[in-house]
């Protein structure tokens, strides 16, 4: 009778044993049993494996439906449509109201003069600093102005000033050479016309502002908007003799699709005060306590007082600090009503600036007749922007000759200044792409200001921006407040309790939540996102899923 495989196989192990005289040595470990014994030693090993696997697998399963539970749980992301949530006493759309505060530079908030804001930014959240695209344009009224002044025999001691670029895209989360506006003046070589910023048909004609705001978004999907003289250009002179009030806006009334806001208060300034910002609040609030049919979900504020008294007076002024703990007082103001009305869980406040401000008040001058001549200043037919200048010289001029003459002294003297075409213009700026840039750009290096021996110190002021946007100076800030910081700190503390704590963003020994820099082609996405509109907004220059690190 044959015997099975495995018993001839075990059979050969025990003989493997004997010993000549046919005797095993029971010292040697039996075979049959290391085989059994490796055998059960690898299914043990084969089970912990799979139990390993399926316990990471569960807490891989858990700590993703504890991030989506997470996102869910935003205030602001988990009603749709008609769901409400309450403070007590109303219903309550998701709403975002953001602050724009012109001029305040990052680091003005380490002044030690805005205890307030870093007290919102302690309950919520604040970033390093938010970098502005370029150009950061600076917008003088001094041609209206001085035409006020010669006809109406009128003194003005103050000047409308705004970023109009950086404020549309604040609004469109696009860089200048893809909204378009690419300077406060420019010069268009399709329609043969200048764009001016004091100008009517300029500024109401919306074929010169590409781009989707954020309120034409909100509108589309049938949110209220509502716009406090969130930006500036002309809209019409009224009371000329009662305080010379001038009513301007920035934008058209309606886009190329004809959408406007649903609230609209036009931009005010005057020649011995501003509205004042308790006046700003007010209307605030007449908003958010509107019944809920009528109700904006989208706010839009604007104050321009900081840019102004930093232009005026430089940014290590007594008056730009005097009106830092104004800004500051204001902030707390709105906090403290938003906590009396009980909104502070419901509605995400965001307060934002479109840029920073540098000392001018001895800057070194670099005087462009004196590189390209009287015959190079007489070929300029267009010149757009300042302090970073953009020439258009006559077509039947030597160009060649012209921009070789700048790009010399600029090599020369490369602390002093840079000058770029659309094709050597550094990626970083994204300041090529659009016809309406000029030809040759000429960046000045902080501390330098273009002009020539005809101007002069002429219309020189004591604080600038329009610098590189890398500069720290030239950044603005970025706080919230609201249902969004809070799932930023929740998700935080889950990061610190698995160890997996996100690059970007970090907490300090006061509890404050510090975002890495980032630029403001963000801020489009972040509105649509907290009022739960982001899959019908429109394409950006932002980062596609930069805020779901946050959220």
């Amino acid at each position: 009778m044959s015997q099975s495989p495995a018993l001839v196989e075990d059979e050969e192990n025990k003989a493997l044993l004997q010993e000549e005289d046919g005797h095993v040595d029971w010292r040697q470990p039996d075979i049959t049993i290391l085989k059994a014994s490796r055998t059960t030693s690898w299914h043990q090993v084969a089970r912990k494996s799979v139990l390993v696997l399926v316990v990471l697998a569960t807490g891989l399963l858990i700590r993703a439906i504890w991030f989506q539970h997470s996102n869910d749980s935003h205030p602001n992301l988990t009603f749709h449509e008609s769901e409400m949530r309450s403070n007590g006493t109303h219903d309550f759309k998701r709403t975002v109201l953001m602050v724009s505060i012109d001029g305040l530079r990052a680091d003005y908030l380490d002044r030690g003069l805005t205890p307030h804001l870093l007290a919102i930014s302690k309950k919520g959240l604040r970033a390093k600093s938010m970098q502005p695209i370029f150009p950061v344009c600076l917008l003088f009224a001094f041609n209206l102005l001085k035409y006020l002044d010669d006809q109406l025999d009128l003194d003005f001691s103050i000047h409308v000033r705004s970023d109009v670029s950086n404020h549309w895209t604040l609004m469109t989360g696009l860089y200048a050479e893809s909204h378009g506006i690419v300077a406060n003046n420019f010069w268009d070589p399709v329609s043969q016309t200048e764009f001016q910023y004091n100008r009517v048909e300029s500024c109401w004609n919306a074929s010169w502002w590409y781009g989707e705001p954020v309120w034409e978004t909100a509108e589309k999907a049938g949110i209220r908007s509502a716009n406090l003289m969130w930006q500036v250009s002309l809209e019409r002179l009224a009371s000329l003799l009662f305080n010379a009030i001038i009513l301007v806006r920035l934008g058209p009334p309606k886009t190329t699709r004809g959408i406007s806001s649903t609230y609209f208060v036009p931009w005010k300034a005057s020649e011995t005060d501003k509205v004042p910002l308790d006046n700003k609040l007010d209307q605030i609030l007449r908003w958010l306590d509107l019944p809920l049919v009528e109700r904006p979900q989208l706010i839009l504020a604007y104050e321009p007082s900081l840019d102004q008294a930093g232009h005026k007076a430089g940014p290590g002024s007594a008056l730009v600090n005097a009106t830092l703990r104004e800004v500051d007082l204001f902030a707390k103001n709105l906090h403290d009503n938003l906590e009396v009305r009980n909104l502070t869980d419901i509605v995400d406040v965001v307060f934002v600036s479109d840029h920073g401000m540098t000392d001018t008040s001895h800057p070194e001058l670099v005087y462009v007749d004196d590189i390209i001549g009287k015959e190079g200043m007489a070929a300029i037919e267009h010149e757009d922007g300042w302090p970073a200048m953009g020439f258009w010289f006559n077509s039947q001029s030597n160009i060649p000759k012209y921009l070789d003459l700048l790009l010399n002294a600029s090599t020369k003297n490369p602390e002093k200044f840079a000058v770029y075409t659309h094709d050597s213009m550094p990626q970083k700026y994204h300041f090529a792409n659009n016809e309406r840039i000029a030809p040759i750009y000429v960046i000045p290096s902080i501390g330098y200001a273009l002009t020539t021996h005809a101007e002069g110190t002429d219309g020189m002021i004591k604080g600038n921006h329009g610098y590189d946007n890398h500069e720290l100076s030239m950044h603005a800030m970025f706080i919230a407040h609201g249902p969004f910081s809070k799932v930023v700190k929740d998700l935080h503390q889950e990061r610190k309790r698995l160890v997996t704590r996100a690059k970007g963003w970090h907490s300090t020994a006061e509890d404050t939540y510090i975002m890495d820099r980032f630029q403001n082609v963000e801020i489009y996405n972040l509105i649509v996102k907290l009022l739960g509109i982001s899959e019908t907004a429109a394409n950006t220059n932002g980062t596609r899923g930069f805020w779901d690190t946050y959220l």
